[in-house]
């Protein structure tokens, strides 16, 4: 009887090993279309149900807004540090457990939480009602430096994020794409700055109140205006190439 497992080709026996880099690439496009930009193709027309989608909706509005909505009343009436930060605490608490119970998308809410979580032990750590908005600082801080070096490198990251959802890889070498999406890296460049500009002199004035103010008026309401002006630009140069 012949042996099969001596007729079986060597090559079975050493699978080929997986691409590295495609499986990266592959990770980091899944990603950017889970981001707000990848709610719309370049080239396509952004409409108010893309950006309302990409803000996460009612429940996404709600999960965004009412725990700083919650710290700056709290704050403003008692002027104490430990309600402030707890009672947004326990409200997070109950999104996860509102997504859960409803089988939604339960990591949205999970993240949040962490972010609320850990704001709240630095506050009530510390005694000061303004550590409360020092990850948000440091979260702001990051995508600043990350955009800068992009731009330094000559890979803006939008440009980055539009090649993944496109697979156009070759929109440096065309140089209304290259104007464009430097434009727009540049937009969230001036987000992200503004952002940090504004608050962290509130910070250091150990302003909570006007810091939790400010926070909600430059958080999701400024991200959507940039990320639609995003849109439409990218689109614009897109679509004129493809006519």
């Amino acid at each position: 009887m012949t042996d099969s497992s001596a007729a079986r080709p060597a090559a079975d026996e050493n699978p080929p090993a997986p691409d590295a880099g495609a499986e990266l690439r592959e990770a980091l496009t899944a990603a950017a279309r889970r981001s707000g930009f990848g709610r719309v193709a370049p080239g396509e027309r952004p409409t108010a149900h893309a950006l309302w989608a990409a803000v996460g909706g009612v429940r996404g509005l709600i999960e965004s807004l009412l725990p700083g909505f919650l710290f700056l009343v709290v704050f403003t009436i008692t002027a104490e540090v430990a309600p402030s930060v707890l009672i947004p605490l326990g409200v997070a608490v109950v999104f996860v457990l509102v997504r859960a119970l409803t089988r939604s998308p339960v990591m949205p809410a999970v993240i949040g939480l962490v972010g609320i979580a850990l704001s709240a032990g630095l506050a009530l750590w510390s005694g000061r009602a303004e550590e409360n908005f020092l990850l948000g600082f440091v979260i702001n801080g990051v995508w600043l430096v990350a955009l800068l070096v992009s731009l330094a490198v000559r890979r803006p990251l939008i440009g980055v994020i539009t090649a993944l959802l496109t697979g156009d890889h070759a929109w440096r070498s065309d140089p209304a794409k290259r104007t464009v999406l430097t434009v727009t890296t540049w937009l969230w460049v001036g987000l992200f700055s503004l952002r940090l500009g504004v608050q962290v002199p509130l910070y250091l004035a150990e302003q909570a109140a006007a810091l939790a103010a400010t926070k909600l008026l430059m958080g999701l309401p400024l991200y959507a205006a940039v990320l639609w002006v995003t849109w439409l630009m990218v689109r614009a140069v897109y679509a004129r190439r493809a006519d």
